[in-house]
């Protein structure tokens, strides 16, 4: 391994609060007679509410469970409709068809609105924003102990803005160089993000290791020879990790994550 790529959400950053809040006032933006937009009403005005206040939501451990099948902002939207209706989404499958579902220009809408309402959060109150969003306190030491060994990359659907400025936060920031941080600006699938790293390190695809929350990224890494590990300490449970083991990839807690990652598994599907 000469590079290691991480997802931000759900692996280096606890942000299902901030996720979940901004998803909420999105939806009542675009539906304000849902439900969803009732829940949201809960949490209104400028400043942040406290991440528990969020967790005890009766809508927040719904939008959790579905958390693992979505991969942009605009699925958040999704997630929501389908929580509305009642629409039961027990996999992957059954996601991607209630997304594609949804009017390309309504996703689109909710996208752009779901990135100014963060933006408008963001400016109203910084450090309520930033509260919702810690890390995982046990994989810092770990990317700092390891810095030296690999380099360090960041492979994400998030914003470069929110990412610089939580990595700020958390005091890794010198871990992360710029042309090593891709954001949602480089591609939808991860396997753009991977394909740029690539050139940018100058490195084979097999010496890539790539740690998400999201199964079907990992699938798509597979496919180009990448290291694949499941990050199971963000938002999987039981289905993922069962389905990330029959697959050959690694399945990482923080408990273990710098061992299994370091000490030579494999965490490539059996095929190859």
């Amino acid at each position: 391994m000469r590079v290691l790529a991480l997802d931000f959400d759900g692996v280096i950053a606890d942000s299902a609060p901030e996720a979940f809040l901004v998803a909420l006032r999105t939806f009542a933006e675009l539906r304000p007679r849902s439900a969803a937009a009732g829940a949201a009403a809960a949490f209104a005005g400028a400043a942040a509410p406290e991440p528990d206040a969020l967790r005890s939501s009766p809508v927040y451990d719904p939008f959790l469970a579905l958390l693992p099948l979505a991969n942009r902002a605009e699925d958040y939207g999704v997630m929501l409709s389908a929580l509305e209706t009642g629409t039961p989404v027990p996999d992957q499958a059954a996601y991607d068809a209630l997304r594609d579902g949804h009017a390309a220009a309504w996703l689109d809408d909710y996208h752009q609105r779901f990135y100014r309402q963060r933006h408008a959060l963001a400016e109203a109150d910084p450090p309520g924003w930033l509260r919702l969003m810690p890390p995982y306190p046990e994989l810092l030491p770990v990317l700092r102990r390891r810095a030296a060994d690999v380099e360090l990359a960041i492979a994400t659907a998030k914003d470069r803005r929110s990412v610089a400025a939580l990595l700020r936060r958390y005091g890794i920031d010198d871990l992360f160089p710029a042309e090593r941080i891709l954001d949602k600006q480089t591609g939808v699938a991860k396997t753009s993000h991977l394909a740029a790293l690539r050139g940018r390190c100058g490195v084979e695809f097999k010496q890539i290791t790539f740690v998400d929350d999201k199964l079907n990224h990992l699938d798509g890494a597979a496919g180009l020879g990448v290291r694949c590990g499941l990050a199971a300490w963000g938002y999987n449970g039981p289905r993922e990790t069962q389905q990330a083991e029959a697959r050959g990839y690694l399945v990482c807690g923080l408990a273990d994550v710098e061992r299994k990652l370091f000490d030579g598994e494999v965490g490539c599907p059996r095929s190859r």
